[in-house]
């Protein structure tokens, strides 16, 4: 037996035969490769995608959990933009501290990366600066890592000023204790005699300009956080009820915002294709008027810088009625990905009690994946954005719980109030209006809040 091998059929091995070999060898990870067979020479040089090996450390759970973690991390490394040659995983109790995967394990590695012609590793981790900086001078090609990957994934896809601005601070924050100089980038700079004692070294003058950019970028993203409140609280003046699309990425969000609204955002399959915030207005089966809002992905240990720069527009789900969690079907694990998104709702604060579940791509399954997920997620809508299928039934299900939160009124408002009536009969249900000398008599159900103005305008 080799030290690097191709791991065999589950079938084929038990969990006690893999204790011995998983800790003495580097396992190859079948399926990952996306090397182009079909291109020639002169157009593999035109495009010059990189050319990566994948590396993982696998601590908990089992072979096939460690392997999902794999397949995920190359398709993200194919949205990047790069061609996977080879992905290999090693079984450890915890990632080594100096190396991440061992230094008998890195030399391994570096023949990985010659024999293969790579000219990257990425690493399915967050590495720190030691381990980056050591696995590198080992190798001897950049070694990234997964939060670097998923970094430069939304820096390619932010299309916004504020995405453009979230990213930038994120990945400053990522990149500030990583930076590092080599020989006479790190010489002095300003010694003399107008500059007394050592001087400031380059490194030190980059994470200055760095710190200080951050802070300008802090103080932009702030202003435009104010705007996106003042955004917010029009929409809940107008008492038109908000409903946000969550999920992990590649769940269908931007096809089903299409889908309820025809709002024409760009879908791709692809992780995180659509990064900005999308907000249209829907009409539901009784004509109710409702807000839809399309907002960004999630994934398994979605770095904690992108949480925190991204922490405004993730606050969307948080501020809505009604949150649509959706859930990919064809994933092959539907519950990983419906526990990884409810983790990072609880991190921003969104009540659970506001979700309903909704399980798409139905059409790329079979009947039996279907059953089960029933059973697994009873309270589950099922629904197929390519199809149509279920989506009318998710209209009539989505008034339904807006209706729950509605209140009864019997009030007399003033003629001057005219355009509260309208609003009732835009996003309430009016059962009897009257027009009294004193006023208009009505009688409806609508959204707390605009019951609360019509109550107001009365006091007034």
């Amino acid at each position: 037996m080799t030290d690097s091998q191709f791991i065999p059929d589950d079938s084929e091995i038990t969990e006690g035969q893999l204790q011995l070999q998983d800790r003495s060898s580097l396992r190859r990870v079948p399926g990952l490769s996306t090397e182009l067979q079909d291109i020639t020479e002169v157009e593999y040089r035109q495009v010059r995608l990189e050319k990566v090996v994948l590396i993982g450390v696998w601590t908990t759970g089992t072979l096939i959990q460690a392997e999902r973690s794999m397949r995920e991390l190359a398709q993200l490394a194919q949205t990047a933009g790069v061609i996977v040659l080879d992905g290999l995983i090693q079984r450890r109790d915890r990632p080594d501290p100096a190396t991440y995967i061992g230094s008998g394990k890195a030399q391994e590695l570096k023949r990985i990366v010659a024999q293969t012609g790579a000219d990257s590793v990425i690493c399915d981790g967050e590495l720190t600066p030691g381990q980056l900086r050591n696995l590198e001078d080992v190798v001897k090609v950049r070694v990234v890592d997964r939060t670097w990957l998923i970094l430069d994934i939304f820096a390619q896809h932010a299309r916004s000023r504020e995405g453009k601005a979230q990213v930038s601070l994120a990945q400053m924050q990522y990149m500030l204790p990583r930076i590092r100089g080599w020989g006479e980038a790190l010489s002095r700079q300003g010694a003399g005699v107008l500059a007394r004692g050592p001087g400031e070294t380059k490194i030190e003058t980059d994470r200055r300009r760095i710190r200080d950019q951050m802070a300008k970028l802090r103080k932009d993203l702030a202003a435009m956080r104010k705007t996106r409140e003042v955004q917010r609280t029009s929409r809940r003046k107008s008492a038109v009820p908000a409903i946000a699309i969550a999920g992990y990425t590649n769940a269908g969000k931007s096809s089903l915002l299409n889908k309820l609204t025809g709002a024409g955002v760009l879908v791709e399959d692809a992780l995180f294709a659509t990064l900005d915030p999308t907000v249209r207005k829907v009409a539901l089966p009784s004509g109710r008027t409702v807000t839809v809002t399309d907002t960004v992905g999630f994934v398994r240990h979605l770095p904690h810088q992108l949480v925190e720069a991204f922490r405004s527009t993730i606050e969307e789900i948080s501020d809505a009625d009604l949150v649509l969690h959706l859930v990919d079907a064809s994933d092959e694990s539907p519950l990983a990905q419906l526990n990884d998104v409810r983790e990072v709702l609880g991190e921003v604060g969104t009540n659970l009690d506001k979700e309903l579940v909704v399980i798409n791509k139905i059409d790329a399954v079979d009947t039996q994946t279907i059953v089960t997920l029933k059973k697994l997620i009873p309270d589950a809508l099922f629904i197929s954005t390519q199809t149509g299928a279920g989506v009318e039934d998710l209209l009539v299900e989505i008034e339904s719980r807006l209706v729950q939160n509605d209140v009864a009124i019997d009030l007399v408002l003033p003629y001057s109030a005219q355009n509260l009536i309208a609003r009732a009969h835009e996003i309430g249900s009016v059962n009897k209006l009257e027009h009294l000398e004193s006023g208009t008599h009505i009688i409806a159900t609508v959204p707390l809040v605009l019951a609360n103005q019509m109550r107001e305008t009365i006091r007034k």
